[in-house]
Parts: C-alpha cells; sequence; structure tokens
C-alpha cells in the first residue's frame, strides 16, 4: 500500500501541461501563461508626476520653510493627458497634475499640500519632496523586455500589465475536462428529493461537490451521473465518459471491495492499465489510479467526506499542472494542537479542522468535531486538514503538527511533504 506522498508522485507522473489556446483578456482570469510576453512599448512611455503639485527643479527649493518660503512663478497648468508647452528653467514652476509628463528642465515635484496652491505664482513652503514624486520614462517596462514570464497564473495584477501593453488576448494552457461518474443504487438526483424525504434513497451530493471542486481548482467539469450496481451499468457509463474524450475522468465509490464495487472490474474489462488501488492514508484509503485508453483515471471513495478529502490531495494536482500551474499543492503550515487528538489505525490522517492565528503569531489548531466520513457538515466548517503521521496514534495538546490550508487565508511554505 502506497504512502500518501507516493500516490501523489505515482499520479502526476507523466502528466504536464494542455495544449495552448488563445483566449480573450477578460476570461484568461485564473488561467496559465503558456509562453512569454514581450513588451512592444516602454512604460512609462515619458516621465510623469506622481502627485498633484508643481514641477521644479529640485536645486531651486532646497531650503524653503514656512517661515522662509521661496516663491517661483507658475509658467502653466499641465493636466493628465496634456504636455508641457515650455521647457522648464531655473528659478520657474510649472502647475502639473498626477500622471502628466514632467516638463523638460524639471526633476522634482512638491506636492500641493506644501505651498499655497498659487495659480500665477506659489510659494514653496517645504523642500522635503525636492528630487521626489517622478515616475520615471521606463521604469515599469521598456520595449522588448519580458513583461511577464509564462507558467504564472494570471491575476488581476497581470490582466492590468497585459492591458498596459496593448495586449487584448493572451495565450493560456487549455483548462482540462474532467469527466465526474458515479455508482450506487442508493442514489437519487435532487429531483428525486421525494424519495429522500421519505428514506428509500440518498442524494448524490458527490456529483455536485465534485462538480464543484473541479471547476473551483480551474477545470471543466463533465458530468456523467451515475451507474446502478451492476457490472454492466458500470461499464456502459464508464464507455460514455471515455467517449466524450475528456482529460481525466474521476469516479465516486465503487473502489472498495464490496460485493457491489464493479468499477475495478468494469475498468479491467475495458483493457484499462491499472496503477493502485490503496494508500495508506484516512479518510480515503480505497484510492484506484489508472490509464483508461489513454486517459487517467482517478478514482475516489464514495463517503462525501473521503472523496472531497482524495479529491484535494489526488485530484486537484492533476488539474493544476494540466492547466500549467508549478504550484500543485495546498499550502502547509504549522500549527499547535488546542486540543488532544487519537487516531487508531497506523494510517496518516487528514483531519478536518480549524486553524486561527493566535495573538503571538503562532497558528493553533481544533478539530471541527466528529471525524466520521460521511459527516459532510465536518467538511464545511473546516479551513484546513490537519495531519496526523501514522507514527503518532496520540497527540496531546500543545504539540505542533503541520495542517493543510484550504484557503488562503495564513501561511507562507511551499510544497506538500509528509
Amino acid at each position: 500500500m502506497l504512502s500518501v506522498t507516493e500516490a501523489v508522485a505515482r499520479i502526476l507522473q507523466g502528466i504536464g501541461p494542455l495544449d495552448v489556446e488563445t483566449v480573450a483578456l477578460r476570461d484568461a482570469l485564473g488561467r496559465v501563461l503558456a509562453e512569454d510576453v514581450i513588451s512592444p512599448i516602454t512604460l512609462p512611455h515619458w516621465t510623469n508626476s506622481a502627485m498633484d503639485g508643481y514641477a521644479v527643479r529640485g536645486a531651486d527649493v532646497l531650503g524653503a520653510s514656512e517661515a522662509n518660503p521661496i516663491e517661483l512663478p507658475v509658467l502653466e497648468t499641465i493636466a493628465a493627458g496634456a504636455f508641457a508647452t515650455r521647457a522648464l528653467g531655473p528659478g520657474q514652476a510649472t502647475r502639473i497634475m498626477t500622471g502628466a509628463p514632467l516638463p523638460e528642465g524639471a526633476d522634482t515635484v512638491v506636492r500641493v499640500e506644501d505651498t499655497d496652491a498659487g495659480l500665477e505664482r506659489v510659494r514653496i513652503l517645504k523642500d522635503r519632496d525636492a528630487g521626489k514624486n517622478t515616475r520615471l520614462r521606463g521604469e515599469d517596462l521598456h520595449e522588448g523586455a519580458v513583461a511577464l514570464p509564462g507558467g504564472i497564473p494570471i491575476a488581476a495584477a497581470q490582466i492590468g500589465i497585459l492591458a498596459s501593453i496593448g495586449q487584448a488576448s493572451a495565450r493560456v494552457h487549455r483548462r482540462p475536462r474532467v469527466a465526474i461518474l458515479g455508482s450506487g443504487d442508493e442514489l437519487v438526483d435532487i429531483d428525486r428529493f421525494d424519495e429522500v424525504r421519505s428514506g428509500r434513497k440518498i442524494v448524490s451530493s458527490n456529483s455536485y461537490t465534485l462538480d464543484a471542486l473541479v471547476r473551483t481548482a480551474g477545470g471543466e467539469p463533465l458530468g456523467f451521473g451515475h451507474a446502478a450496481d451492476t457490472l454492466e451499468a458500470m461499464r456502459a457509463l464508464l464507455e460514455r465518459a471515455v467517449a466524450a474524450g475528456p482529460d481525466l475522468i474521476v469516479t465516486s465509490a465503487g473502489v472498495s471491495v464490496g460485493e457491489f464495487d464493479h468499477t475495478r472490474a468494469a475498468l479491467e474489462a475495458m483493457g484499462a492499465e491499472m496503477g493502485f488501488w490503496k494508500v495508506r492514508m484516512r479518510p480515503g484509503a480505497p484510492l484506484g489510479f489508472g490509464m483508461i485508453r489513454g486517459i487517467p483515471w482517478i478514482g475516489l471513495p464514495g463517503n462525501p467526506v473521503s472523496a472531497m478529502v482524495t479529491f484535494e490531495l489526488f485530484v486537484r494536482p492533476v488539474v493544476r499542472r494540466m492547466l500549467g500551474h508549478v504550484r500543485l499543492h495546498r499550502r502547509p503550515i504549522t500549527v499547535t494542537l488546542e486540543e488532544p487528538v487519537s487516531i487508531g489505525a497506523r494510517l496518516t490522517h487528514f483531519l478536518r479542522a480549524i486553524v486561527t492565528p493566535r495573538s503571538d503569531g503562532q497558528m493553533v489548531a481544533r478539530l471541527t468535531g466528529p471525524q466520521g466520513s460521511g459527516i459532510l457538515t465536518s467538511m464545511s466548517l473546516a479551513n484546513a486538514l490537519l495531519i496526523v503521521p501514522e507514527e503518532m496514534p496520540q497527540v496531546a495538546a500543545g504539540e505542533r503538527l503541520s495542517a493543510l490550508l484550504l484557503t488562503e487565508d495564513a501561511g507562507t511554505a511551499e510544497g506538500f511533504a509528509l
């Protein structure tokens, strides 16, 4: 039986970024750049003002104070988007707005708060801005320089950079199409909730949860519903999924050793290359991986929490690698336990936890409550997965463990290690 780290490495081996497509700039948010973007222009185009105030020569305002103001004639006013019509000579000032190009001869902008705001003549009341408050030509980008390197995620700042250099589109890795399917005679969709209310069936919540997790990870979910608990039904559903040409197939349930768990037999009948079937972890030990006619398949357990935890550890990194991300895994941090923790089986446990900062800056963790793999509400309360190593069956309050943050609210460490 593989460790979690070994299983992750086995799954990711051979998985790479998907092919490249061009998308409109407004659709590029959250995608990953597939190649370097070269700036066709220099930014800023010209040295400009970082303040509303007065463009002057720094040497002309040295020594200015409220007790001994320096008075200068104002040549003109330059609004943002306008250009100076006169060069600035010694002992002169030009009224200027933020973003407007500096007039020739100026090397300083005195903020308006340090003046009497005069229109024809201005009194400089402080000299603290001498040589300051200018944005130099090219201090952001030079023509021909790499504006953004390939391989980085596109967030709001990257959208702004691409827009500023005239890129109406972006070359990004294609979103992976992830087929989602399950099995179980007990499952129905929400439209048959009357059968749930009467106690005869349960809602196939995994189909909704996994759909949401795929979307959150950046993929495109393809829902195929669930098969009845027969070998023929499971194989037929898998055949439908394969025929749709997804980049990844994810199943839930049917990977254990029960009499009605037919996923393995269906895969073998389809000629799948099987990788592994178990991982030393809880929840989620019955986890499968293989290749179905060239398409990677990951089989998740059917219990709702097990499905979510194994998705986070094994499916999400695959989706992110296909998208072109470099950082594939959740961010681990060190936490101090607020309560004792006990585990039964000698497996690595991933417990649902609430991690919060303490006044001294340390992060503390407590469990969300009962940890049964069917208690989905415990997952909704968690902002982290507390990692309890298999060699630590008893962990006292005050001891330190690692936790995988499910949000980006805290922590700085990179990578994934158990």
